[in-house]
């Protein structure tokens, strides 16, 4: 019998070209599958594309308007029954660690193991089986990216251009999850992004994020946020404390660019156990805080961009997050963004925004936000790149390891 330990082990030996093959044999052997489609998320959330040999592909789907969609935004498995062909076709959320990638679609005969008519569907235990197969496959599609294009292709409504090539590699995805916090960002113009770029990272106690806004256009903005970004990477690496990486970051750009070309960027620290948190303010992004229902600006003292002068000191202030605060990092291409009429996106409007996107999970908030920004900036092509990143902090429960008791919140 082919259990999910035994389907991994299959997906590891397999060429990474050929890991949905190798699943998509192992589920019609298995469960006399009709069918196995692997779909996949295009970079700016809107579709789910199949894989397959380009081009040779079938036509995408919408991904919140459509069977598929349901499995994507909900992140739970939905059940289509064909009456007509005797068919149940289960789509499963393929994601990992919070990254949502896309789904995986099983078409099943509507029958028990003795042929007869199922009613309500699959067998709770078939479920299971088989999202354990699509958290497999989430595993591997991460790894299986390094070595080859087909996945990377598959998430192409169209082509990139070369600095949003360049940005989308920069990325460490799109949203992830853990017991403390939950992340999920979105750029957009998604296929002609140039200079706007974040990044996190987390260890056992300490979440790191970043949101960066690069001048310029073109690859001459990619590359200078490449560059930021790597310095900062290197700085986080090797343990140094934020203001240090600010601090070294800086010494980067300038290095380069010697004051011609510098970038604006959020740092900030967050201490696991107890919500403290440490920031810089050294650029044009800006962090807003849903507590309770109240929307609020948080004002911080600004310093300088990254770049910008030689030897700048950067100095980290302080404040707390409580279980249930969202933080949206949002950046000028939004706030600044004009309409037709040359009317600015108003911090009204903005603030609506967040309000009305509060019952959404934090991986779905930066799309829905960028969309309604789309409706004010018309369909032409935007000025600017505009970046919505959404963190919803839950804390570490008082009786989970190394949690404290958080200080008074600012």
């Amino acid at each position: 019998m082919d259990r999910p330990c035994a389907v991994e082990r299959r997906l590891r030996q397999a060429a990474p070209h050929e890991i949905f093959d190798v699943l998509r044999s192992t589920i019609e052997r298995r469960h006399r599958a009709r069918a196995v489609e692997l779909l996949m998320a295009d970079y700016a959330m809107t579709q789910l594309q199949p894989v397959g040999v380009l081009p040779r592909t079938r036509t995408p789907v919408p991904a919140h308007e459509s069977d598929p969609g349901r499995a994507f935004g909900a992140q739970e498995p939905f059940c289509v029954r064909d009456e007509a062909a005797a068919t149940v076709t289960v789509h499963l959320p393929v994601s990992v660690r919070g990254d949502r990638l896309g789904v995986l679609s099983v078409t099943l005969p509507d029958e028990d193991e003795d042929g007869e008519e199922a009613g309500d569907g699959p067998a709770a235990e078939v479920l299971a089986e088989l999202q354990e197969y699509a958290d497999a496959l989430a595993h591997e599609l991460v790894v299986a990216e390094r070595d080859t294009d087909l996945f990377l292709q598959a998430r192409r409504a169209e082509r990139l251009t070369l600095a949003a090539e360049m940005q989308w590699q920069l990325l460490p995805g799109r949203s992830c999850a853990r017991l403390e916090y939950t992340l999920g960002a979105q750029l957009e113009p998604a296929y002609a992004i140039f200079g706007d770029s974040f990044d996190w990272s987390a260890s056992a106690d300490d979440l790191y994020v970043t949101v960066n806004n690069g001048m310029g256009e073109g690859i001459d903005a990619a590359l200078l946020t490449n560059l930021a970004v790597s310095a900062l990477r290197n700085a986080r690496r090797a343990g140094l404390a934020l203001g240090d990486q600010a601090y070294l970051a800086d010494q980067a750009v300038y290095g380069q660019h010697g004051g011609e070309q510098y970038l604006a960027a959020l740092l900030l620290h967050f201490h696991l156990p107890t919500g403290n948190v440490e920031i810089i303010d050294a650029g044009s992004p800006r962090i807003w805080r849903l507590r309770e229902g109240v929307v609020e600006l948080i004002e911080l003292e600004p310093q300088l961009p990254l770049g910008m002068f030689e030897d700048t000191v950067y100095v980290p202030q302080h404040f707390t997050v409580a279980p249930g605060d969202r933080l949206l990092f949002i950046s000028d291409g939004v706030y600044d963004a004009l309409s037709p009429a040359g009317e600015k996106y108003s911090l009204r409007a903005l603030a609506a925004s967040i309000i009305e996107t509060r019952p959404l999970p934090a991986a779905q908030v930066p799309r829905a936000m960028l969309r309604g920004l789309l409706g004010h900036r018309g369909p032409g092509p935007a000025a600017d790149d505009a970046l919505v990143m959404c963190l919803d902090w839950t804390g570490r429960p008082s009786g989970a390891p190394g949690a404290v008791t958080p200080g008074p919140h600012m």
